[in-house]
């Protein structure tokens, strides 16, 4: 089940060109069965598997290009039984049966990602993250985000312009974006709690992308571990087994 996770990746694209849908598609349709409410993002959930002490910290999954809410979902059975986990559905339709957040345009060494649409998406999981607290009641000061390539890119942007709101991040096989990089860390920023994986054989965000999200950790002095694997654009056995480990620490 540790093979990667961006599997549209692997196919040797060049340009991802998308039409703009996000007015048709930035309201999926999400019902609760408890409270039939609507949520922003299309989404799975697993309640938590033991009665925790208290209200339960919750974790947002968020996939990578191509993919969708199934995707890193299947992380599910496998973390802290007593954490509520939500893994959402990128807006903009991708291949088939795939989602993305953003364009990037893989013509250059460094990956040109469409910043606005980058808000656009941020908004969306912003307001998604309110809706899913009022819903689920979740331990507001235990919200975590854990996402793969796209999705790491979009757990820094969001936890950068939320900080307050947000406990901490798993970044996997992404970078951060420097047009939406603050310069300095607020007090808030200091407070996160991240973990940044990566492959050294990675083909599609290469390695030096993730080094490059390292030295502005440290430079920002942010608390957060960075860790590199011998792997590809992929999440395997050991990166698991690193991420699981760091997120049982966090979660209890």
């Amino acid at each position: 089940m540790f093979a990667v996770f961006c599997q549209s990746a692997r196919c040797g694209f060049r340009y991802l060109l998308f039409t703009e849908m996000y007015l048709i598609f930035a309201r999926c349709i999400t019902t609760n069965n408890k409270d039939r409410m609507t949520f922003s993002l299309k989404h799975v959930k697993r309640d938590p598997q033991q009665k925790p002490t208290g209200k339960p910290p919750m974790l947002i999954l968020i996939h990578g290009l191509g993919s969708n809410e199934q995707d890193l979902f299947s992380f599910a059975p496998h973390l802290d039984p007593q954490s509520l986990i939500v893994s959402v559905q990128a807006p903009m339709p991708y291949g088939y049966g795939g989602y993305a957040w953003f364009n990037l345009d893989f013509s250059n060494a460094i990956p040109q990602a469409n910043i606005q649409q980058v808000k656009q998406a941020r908004q969306l999981l912003t307001t998604f993250i309110a809706e899913a607290i009022e819903a689920y009641q979740p331990d507001t000061n235990r919200i975590y985000l854990a996402g793969f390539s796209q999705g790491a890119i979009m757990s820094y942007a969001t936890a950068f312009a939320i900080p307050e709101k947000i406990a901490g991040i798993v970044a996997m096989s992404g970078y951060i974006l420097k047009e939406l990089a603050p310069a300095t860390a607020t007090p808030a920023m200091k407070k996160l709690n991240i973990l940044v994986t990566h492959g050294t054989q990675d083909q599609v965000l290469p390695v030096f992308l993730g080094r490059a999200s390292d030295n502005y950790l440290k430079a920002l002095q942010l608390n957060f571990t960075y860790k590199e694997y011998l792997m590809g654009h992929e999440v395997n056995a050991a990166c698991f087994n690193d991420i699981k480990n760091w997120l049982s620490t966090q979660l209890m």
